[in-house]
């Protein structure tokens, strides 16, 4: 608790709407960068990137209940207010908000969100409902912020490309794309990790090496990048008892199948025992 009364003299915490008005009302160079919290390297790196290219840096730490079309997996989600906090104090952030659920959604007048039919396609045909509250919030966030860049991080690059054809065909914030990061044995950073215990680390592991090799396999001959796809995924399913939800390839463009020419991704989402990951490489 001491701790915490010596960072809320030295960085602007905030939580209630009014505050925040107050503390960014004249900012106009303001980098933005949302988290659930349970920060790591990741976000680590998004904070350096905003803070290198904005005059000042806002985090908001908000678990948001819209996105998760999972009651179980949105209570289970990782959370940990304090050391949040020693992060974004060490890092120096200028501002962090920490909004209740009634502070965002309390505006009823918004416009209910959807996404076209086109765009459901991986997590967006998975997960009913995700996205549709993704952009919800940050358009919230965005109108009440009124930020100059919001940076996201590649690992969710769906979410960034729906959230940058949203966000910037209606405000005037532009949305920044940073590199996914990974640890020494290449898994991708994320919040969610840590409900992994040691033994499905190590199987993380090996799979995001069997899929960045598999990359490069179709990456030197796309031609046959269904078939060598459809064949990883029988391997890696029976090697590690994973269930795959997907494992494709799109286009960076729009997001299609098809990946003949340009750059492409592969992408993919599955369980490590009852733990949804993604990724893309």
């Amino acid at each position: 608790m001491f701790y915490l009364l010596i960072l809320l003299l030295q960085m602007k915490l905030i939580k209630e709407i009014i505050d925040l008005n107050k503390a960014i009302n004249k900012e106009t160079r303001l980098g933005f960068v949302p988290t659930m919290g349970s920060l790591h390297k990741g976000h680590e790196a998004l904070i350096k990137i905003s803070k290198k290219k904005c005059k000042k840096t806002l985090v908001s730490i908000f678990v948001n209940p819209k996105q998760f079309n999972n009651k179980e997996d949105y209570k289970n989600y990782p959370r940990n207010l304090n050391n949040d906090l020693k992060i974004l104090k060490r890092l120096k952030v200028d501002y962090v908000f920490i909004p209740t659920i009634d502070q965002i959604y309390k505006n009823k007048k918004l416009t209910k969100i959807s996404i076209k039919k086109s765009d459901k396609v991986l997590c967006a045909n998975f997960r009913k409902g995700h996205f549709e509250g993704v952009l919800n919030v940050l358009n919230r966030f965005v109108i009440l912020i009124a930020p100059k860049i919001i940076f996201l991080g590649e690992k969710d690059y769906q979410q960034f490309f729906l959230v940058k054809k949203f966000i910037e065909k209606r405000h005037k914030t532009k949305v920044y794309l940073c590199k996914t990061i990974r640890s020494s044995n290449r898994i991708a950073l994320s919040s969610r990790n840590r409900l992994l215990n040691k033994t499905n680390i190590q199987a993380l592991s090996l799979i995001t090496n069997k899929l960045l090799d598999l990359k490069k396999k179709i990456y030197k001959n796309r031609s046959e990048s269904e078939a060598l796809t459809n064949s990883a995924k029988i391997e890696l399913t029976k090697l590690f008892n994973i269930k795959i939800e997907y494992l494709e390839n799109r286009n960076t463009i729009d997001l299609g199948s098809n990946i003949s020419n340009g750059p492409f991704k592969l992408f993919v989402a599955f369980y490590l025992g009852k733990v949804r990951l993604i990724d893309n490489f």
